[in-house]
């Protein structure tokens, strides 16, 4: 029974080294994701003020 808890320790610390060794790449992929989440919320309020506000050239 020992060496099975032994043997579940070590696969439980390999895939803890593993994941950690993911981590950089996960925060810059995050990153990437809410950049680009950011930019298209910010485009789509600037389509919608854009609807909102009267046309100036509609006066002529």
């Amino acid at each position: 029974m020992q060496f099975l808890s032994f043997l579940a320790l070590l696969g439980i610390a390999y895939l803890l080294w593993r994941l950690t060794d993911q981590i950089p790449d996960i925060v810059f992929r995050l990153s990437e994701i809410q950049r680009d989440t950011a930019e298209l919320l910010r485009l789509s309020k600037a389509k919608a003020n854009d609807a909102d506000a009267p046309a100036a050239d509609s006066e002529d």
